[in-house]
């Protein structure tokens, strides 16, 4: 059986040509990055940087490198407004005077870049927001909420290239073919659900969580002698993408709550290019997204390098998450 190429899958759907082009330029994008990320050792490009990006982490060689390639090959959509990259501080506008109809794209060029130097999955994760009107190249203007988005996505780099992407209808999911260059449909209509014994979290800051988090974890660690009454499975991946690939594939939850270690930024994940695509990619297969106490999607911007407490995953597990923080 013929498998469906992106663009086929696009116009299927009924996906308006600006939109459609602009997803391909990032798939573009995907498919460079990936292969700086395979052939790393050989160029001499793992490790650090020797820089910090705005939130004053040290970046990966590859960080660098993979967000001047989402720069050249996304920036020059013609109807693109702005660029917002975890990896710059300041928003790169591409257009002196945005105009309804515009884009505007929120981006982590490689989410996990940690696990470069261990040959772990890593990532590329976007949102993309359409302007509703003409707007001023200020900050504040490309402060959107999460529910604005028109599509998401991340590519995920490991033992193949996958791409998932929504567009408001369902969660598909692509992989890159390496003898023809393009993405098939090997994924379709992915789901998650509801129910899960499975949850990822960064267990090291067990003593920084806070008592409803900490409670939860005890409960699922009891396994069927406690409270939940059954077995749970942790995992963790230490990226994002590579843990809600997880979910969307066979179900769970994950966790990077707001802790006293993180409180006062607001938690550690960016809500605008990390939070919103994968709180909507995750609804859109049927699950649910969480600050703990709301809907992510629901959450309003105060910046585009904001952070915020995550809880995602398989819809019932996050309404029990939920619970815990309640009482």
């Amino acid at each position: 059986m013929t498998q469906m190429t992106l663009r086929q899958h696009l116009m299927a759907q009924a996906t308006d040509t600006d939109l459609m082009i602009l997803i391909e330029d990032i798939a573009t994008a995907c498919r460079m990055i990936s292969d700086e990320v395979r052939h790393g050792a050989f160029a001499g490009n793992l490790g650090g940087a020797g820089t910090q990006n705005v939130q004053g982490e040290a970046q990966k060689a590859l960080d660098v490198i993979s967000d001047q390639i989402f720069q050249a090959q996304v920036g020059g959509n013609p109807r693109l407004a702005a660029l917002v990259s975890e990896e710059v501080d300041e928003v790169n506008w591409r257009k002196e005077a945005p105009q309804a109809g515009d884009f505007v794209v929120y981006y982590d060029p490689l989410d996990g870049s940690s696990n470069l130097d261990v040959n772990l999955s890593v990532g590329t994760i976007f949102s993309i927001v359409r302007l509703g009107q003409a707007i001023e190249t200020t900050d504040s203007a490309v402060q959107i909420k999460g529910t604005e988005q028109i599509a998401a996505g991340y590519a995920i780099y490991g033992p193949s290239t996958g791409l998932v992407i929504t567009t408001g209808q369902g969660v598909d999911g692509f992989t890159h073919h390496p003898g023809n260059g393009a993405f098939l449909l090997t994924q379709p209509a992915m789901s998650i659900p509801a129910e899960t014994q499975e949850f990822a979290i960064n267990a090291s800051r067990y003593d920084l969580w806070d008592a409803p988090v900490r409670r939860y974890v005890d409960d699922c660690l009891r396994g069927a002698d406690g409270p939940r009454g059954k077995k749970f499975n942790m995992r963790w991946c230490a990226s994002m993408v590579a843990d809600v690939h997880r979910i969307l594939t066979r179900g769970g939850v994950f966790l990077y709550p707001k802790d006293s270690g993180n409180a006062g930024q607001g938690g550690k994940l960016r809500l605008m290019y990390e939070a919103n695509p994968m709180g909507m990619l995750v609804e859109a297969a049927g699950g649910a997204s969480s600050t703990g106490t709301g809907r992510i999607l629901d959450v309003a911007p105060t910046g585009h390098h904001q952070r915020v407490s995550v809880i995602l995953g398989s819809k019932d597990e996050v309404a029990v998450i939920e619970e815990y923080h309640l009482k």
